[in-house]
């Protein structure tokens, strides 16, 4: 995958953050997608998240030296996730959560200032319960964390 930063910033949202709040149950400080810049309903999804100075985190993480904690990015890469899911007309109303985490990498920090560049491609849906995405998060272009999530409908 191959992200051009300039680009990612200036296309139109697909989904704006007030259509994200439609379909996704996070509200701040936990809703991590400001903008979805692609989405293709039951197959994959590129959102963005500008990290900014001013989120809560950041006041404990580190002082002095502000780092995105790897459990927030994974969050984030798991909403853009959920929204592929989220328009898919044959599916049970329900809430999807985190089933498990295998092969997420961690490639270099992330800081205020950044905009996160999340793709994610479904992978499999079994039972209509089930599922898995692959996840890649980018800053200009580079990679930052990728790995494959799992979820599961919770009734």
């Amino acid at each position: 995958m191959t992200d051009s930063p300039s680009s990612d910033a200036a296309q139109p949202a697909v989904l704006t953050s007030e259509q994200i709040a439609g379909l996704l149950p996070h509200r701040y400080p936990f809703a991590l997608v400001d903008r979805v810049i692609a989405h293709e309903p039951g197959v994959s999804a590129t959102g963005l998240k500008n990290v900014t100075v001013n989120e809560p985190q950041f006041q404990g993480h580190f002082p002095g030296r502000p780092l995105m904690p790897g459990v927030l990015i994974v969050e984030a890469m798991a909403q853009v996730g959920g929204l592929i899911v989220t328009q898919m007309p044959d599916l049970p109303k329900g809430l999807f959560v985190f089933a498990g985490i295998d092969g997420v990498r961690f490639r270099r920090p992330v800081v205020p200032g950044d905009q996160l560049v999340i793709h994610c491609e479904l992978l499999s849906l079994k039972r209509k319960r089930f599922g898995k995405v692959k996840a890649e998060a980018t800053v200009e272009g580079g990679l930052v964390c990728s790995g494959e999530l799992m979820f599961s409908l919770v009734d």
